[in-house]
């Protein structure tokens, strides 16, 4: 799959462009570059590190929306190679836009449950461009509740713009949808450890983002609304969403920093999109980590645990 460039990624793509020139040259020539290759190599490592570790709000946003950031199927796939899709909510449908399922990782049966967004136009239409529909979280919940009943812990992966706000969606309870899983959440007596792997939107990644732990890839997002939204309502004008971004405080460091997730997950150098096997490792690992932490604690400890984390959430000074 080729990967597409953002705009502050062009010095990168031209280094690497060379770099690409003088291996071929190394081949064609039959002549030893080895050194100058390396030299060039390091000098391309130097570079990213730079720019993606001095990334603005706004474009921290664009990365986590990156057409080749990998998505939650990707990683699912990756971490449980025998994931096994459940389907439908016995309601209504399917909500094609959550994927969820039991998987093993470490030898351990792991219910995943996923946002996906599409990769081509045909699985975005199928997809709803990952804006899950009433009946995809009502799944999503009869898989939590499914998960409950066999004591198996919960992983989700969140990366959606948010809710879809269609009328039929609408007219077939979507508020009540999210709210009811925001309420279910908070009780199930399994760990629950929640993932921001891309975007993160408003009450549509909430209703799957109850968790014991809350973890945040490098380079993704969380917020209650985008920053077009943002710049919209406050500005009324759409070249304001650097502004708005920076508003929202949306990246993984300032959630981290307020003390609203429990940690920022690393990527590699580039993003998660540019090498995803290491980037589902690094997950699997944290997540390891972050479940072994509840597995010797009752249900009772782990609700208790989980709602006294989102009690504590906030801090406010007031001002005599």
């Amino acid at each position: 799959m080729a990967v597409a460039f953002l705009d502050f990624e062009k010095r990168i793509l031209e280094l690497e462009n060379k770099l690409d020139e003088l291996r071929s040259l190394s081949k064609l020539q039959n002549t030893d570059f080895s050194a100058e290759i390396r030299k060039m190599h390091k000098k391309l490592n130097t570079l990213k590190r730079e720019t993606f570790s001095n990334l603005n709000r706004w474009q921290k946003t664009q990365l986590a929306r990156h057409p080749s950031r990998p998505y939650a199927y990707d990683y699912i796939r990756e971490i449980a190679p025998d994931f096994i899709e459940l389907h439908g909510d016995r309601l209504f449908g399917e909500g094609p836009s959550i994927v969820s399922g039991f998987g093993t990782m470490d030898a351990t049966s792991i219910m995943f449950i996923g946002i996906q967004k599409g990769r081509d136009i045909k699985e975005k239409m199928y997809r709803n461009f990952g804006m899950p529909h009433p009946e995809g979280y009502r799944k999503a919940l009869r898989m939590m509740k499914m998960a409950e009943k066999f004591n198996r812990p919960i992983v989700t992966l969140l990366d959606t713009p948010g809710a879809y706000p269609g009328i039929g969606a609408e007219e077939r309870g979507q508020a009540e949808a999210v709210a009811r899983n925001l309420l279910e959440m908070s009780g199930i007596a399994v760990p629950i450890v929640c993932v921001v792997i891309g975007e993160g939107g408003s009450g549509g990644a909430l209703a799957l983002g109850v968790g014991n732990r809350v973890l945040m890839l490098e380079h993704s997002v969380y917020s209650v609304i985008s920053p077009e939204g943002c710049a919209a309502i406050l500005w009324k004008d759409q070249t304001k969403v650097e502004e708005a971004a920076d508003a929202l405080a949306l990246t993984a460091q300032d959630l981290f920093e307020n003390r609203i997730i429990d940690e920022v997950v690393r990527e590699p150098i580039g993003g998660a999109h540019r090498d995803p096997i290491l980037a589902a490792h690094i997950l699997r690992r944290a997540l390891r980590r972050n479940l072994g932490e509840f597995s010797n604690l009752s249900g009772a400890e782990i609700v208790r645990q989980r709602r006294e984390k989102f009690r504590q959430i906030g801090s406010f000074l007031e001002q005599q």
